[in-house]
């Protein structure tokens, strides 16, 4: 198998990632993605790595896991943030695309690249055990067919959960003085924002909750027993714990001025832009299961809303994934069968970026193996390395889906008052990036970024020098 193509079955971020990761590094790949010849419930399109639930990649800042977890990956020439900061749109702290730009991006790099072969076909069985190497990157919605094969070969529960998508609105519709822009926290009134926000008074937010609560939702199967993942529950799902529930999650008024009244709303809904033309907004948050004709009515009872026209709307869709401590060893293999990896969402991580690097290492394990050698993962205090851990270490109970955040990292034993945590956080980012360049020096991993046009086009203000000094140390 060491001279034969490497086989990616799933053209979404993980797979997308796993063969540029080898095809850039000279190795050949046959990547399958089954769109257009069969679509999913959530997909528009048939370009690679098209984002469905929202339109960022998660958190910039350098205080945050996932703010630091991009420094790490770009040590490694990450091709979906290289496309995300190509596809750029300004979304305050986060890492906010252009849809269309971003996936465009990937498909023309990987189509143009001479060692990647893309083929449009659905695949429904898996090789005889050691004919070919496969990475498989299905993502969350595996057709049923192949997801039978899965379980046969990993041995392991059909396990799931649901993942709810928010609608967006054209801005055009929204009334223009409903609202401000504005970034959380950022100073009152100054020029720009992200964000368009939307003040609700305390009447108007408990008549959109008693509306919202009231409204009939898409039933679940009957046979199946809802698990959301909990950055993605409905809003439904939130205001049914409680009233306030809402104006402590998605639509907290914290670090929001009203600059027409100078105080803080009962509670504010965020729009963000989709597109760099910045026409289509998110509602940020509101991922809802609610009947289409419902959500329109409910919806337009916020303010400025009134008019909106829908772009998209909400709807619900089931995840499935696997239970990887029990299935997988650290280089994401079947423990039964190490002629197949598995990569992305399905091995149980969330998020846009964590999947896509859970496609890069799949990608640098079959790479040392075609090296003759087994590469270790990165260090338990890098945030790499700390999710690798939290996803292939065998451990007792429920496996539950898992984000990159601090709690995966070893107990920082440097106490500090909650003024200066934000610092703390930033000094451990620093160690982190180091960390992984001491590691991928040692591995010889280090990948320069794919040339993008526009890739350099907005630097990250946000990133202190320090953390930049530690990538390129």
């Amino acid at each position: 198998m060491t001279d034969a193509p490497v086989v990616v079955v799933g053209g979404g971020l993980a797979g997308a990632e796993a063969a540029w990761q080898l095809g850039s590094r000279g190795v050949p790949v046959v990547l399958y993605e089954m769109r257009p010849v069969r679509t999913t419930p959530a997909h528009a399109g048939d370009r690679l790595a098209e984002l469905v639930c929202s339109n960022t990649l998660g958190s910039r800042m350098p205080h945050t896991a996932p703010g630091i977890f991009k420094r790490e990956l770009e040590l490694l020439g990450s091709l979906v943030l290289a496309a995300g900061r190509a596809a750029y749109v300004p979304a305050g702290g986060a890492l906010g695309v252009d849809r269309d730009l971003f996936a465009a991006a990937i498909t023309d790099t990987l189509e143009a690249l001479p060692t990647v072969t893309i083929r449009r076909e659905e695949v429904t069985k898996l090789p005889p055990p050691g004919e070919e190497r496969w990475i498989l990157a299905t993502g969350p919605l595996t057709s049923e067919a192949l997801a039978v094969e899965v379980q046969r070969v990993t041995g392991t529960d059909d396990l799931y959960f649901y993942d709810a998508i928010a609608p967006i609105v054209d801005l055009d519709s929204v009334d223009p003085d409903a609202g401000w822009w504005q970034n959380r926290w950022d100073t009152p009134g100054a020029p720009g924002g992200d964000y368009y926000n939307l003040p609700l008074d305390r009447p108007t937010y408990e008549a959109f909750i008693d509306a919202l609560l009231a409204a009939e939702q898409v039933p679940s199967k009957g046979f199946e027993e809802e698990r959301f993942f909990g950055g993605c529950q409905p809003i439904e799902a939130i205001a049914g714990k409680g009233r306030e529930s809402l104006r402590f999650g998605p639509m907290k008024p914290v670090g929001l001025t009203d600059p027409r009244t100078g105080g803080r709303a009962w509670a504010v809904l965020q729009l963000r832009r989709e597109t760099r033309r910045g026409t289509a907004m998110n509602l940020v948050g509101f991922q809802t299961k609610l009947r289409y004709g419902e959500q329109t009515r409910v919806l337009r009872m916020l303010p400025g809303l009134g008019d909106a026209e829908f772009l998209r709307l909400g709807s619900v869709h089931r995840n499935t994934f696997i239970n990887s401590p029990r299935a997988l060893d650290r280089g994401l293999r079947v423990r039964a069968r190490p002629d197949l990896s598995f990569a992305g969402q399905i091995v149980g991580c969330e998020g846009y970026t964590e999947s896509s690097a859970m496609g890069l290492w799949a990608a640098l394990t079959v790479l040392a193996e075609r090296e003759g050698r087994e590469v270790p993962p990165p260090p338990e205090d890098t945030m790499l390395g700390a999710l690798i851990g939290y996803l292939t270490s065998p451990r007792e109970g429920r496996f539950e889906p898992m984000n990159v955040n601090f709690g995966l990292l070893p107990a920082d034993t440097e106490r500090v008052r909650k003024r200066d945590k934000k610092n703390r956080r930033v000094a451990r980012g620093i160690a982190c990036v180091a960390s992984m360049a001491r590691w991928a020096d040692a591995q010889g991993v280090r990948l320069a970024a794919p040339s993008l046009p526009g890739a350099g086009d907005h630097p990250d203000p946000l990133v202190p020098a320090a953390l930049a000094e530690a990538s390129a140390s």
